[in-house]
């Protein structure tokens, strides 16, 4: 029962947070920390997750038109090494989750209070290279592809509207989640049995939020859910 309660938990994290161009790793961990599964396997878990779900939503976000590769690259060419490198490292005490568990919480304060920045800014590109590098560090340290920062900076910023900023944080999180767990994998990792199973459910939730985000969704409601999202990884890095 409680297998069948985790895989639940994978699948419905799945949806929610493709839905709005996420992959799911903060709740992934959360459901993993919930039903006791070990610390050591946590992290790799939740990066293979996310990798399937974001290589999805990529895909999905893509093909509906929603993605900019000159909002992507300078962002994705500083935080790919730094999310490597925060992969290999071990992450800080609970004074450093309670701040980003607050960070993320005034993020979704200002999805849910204040308009949107009119899109279309241009990025500076050393502005945007600072932004990657520091993201992908975070990424790597939590084990998250770095989506839950990314965003909400791209829309605060004026730099994306909403559906781009989901799909750019897609493939953001994408590369990340690929670079996080190269680090790794340069110490000796293990993996839950039922990683198959989890994997499966993840996928499929990628699909079914993936389709709603990229196609059925209007932006207002997206980032509704996008404050949800960055609420409950809050709760999860804050609480856990």
């Amino acid at each position: 029962m409680a297998d069948f309660a985790l895989i639940a938990c994978i699948f419905a994290a799945a949806v929610l947070y493709s839905s709005v161009g996420h992959a799911g790793a903060s709740g992934y961990l959360a459901a993993m920390a919930l039903f006791g599964i070990a610390p050591p396997s946590m992290r790799p878990a939740a990066l293979v997750l996310n990798i399937l779900v974001a290589a999805i939503a990529t895909v999905r976000f893509h093909r509906a038109g929603c993605f900019s590769w000159p909002v992507f690259w300078p962002f994705a060419l500083a935080s790919v090494p730094l999310a490597f490198l925060g992969g290999a490292l071990v992450l800080p005490g609970a004074i450093y989750k309670k701040a980003v568990g607050l960070v993320l919480l005034f993020a979704a304060y200002r999805l849910l209070r204040h308009a949107p920045v009119h899109a279309g800014k241009q990025i500076p590109v050393p502005l945007g290279l600072l932004c990657g590098a520091g993201i992908g560090l975070l990424s790597g340290l939590t084990g998250t592809g770095g989506g839950i920062f990314l965003s909400p900076l791209l829309l605060f910023m004026g730099w994306a509207e909403t559906k781009v900023a989901a799909g750019v944080a897609a493939a953001f999180i994408l590369v990340n989640s690929i670079a996080g767990i190269l680090g790794l994998l340069t110490k000796p990792i293990t993996l839950p049995s039922t990683l198959p199973l989890w994997a499966m459910a993840a996928v499929v939730g990628g699909l079914v939020g993936s389709e709603l985000g990229s196609r059925r969704l209007g932006n207002r409601t997206l980032r509704s859910l996008l404050a949800l999202v960055l609420a409950i990884a809050a709760a999860k890095l804050m609480l856990g």
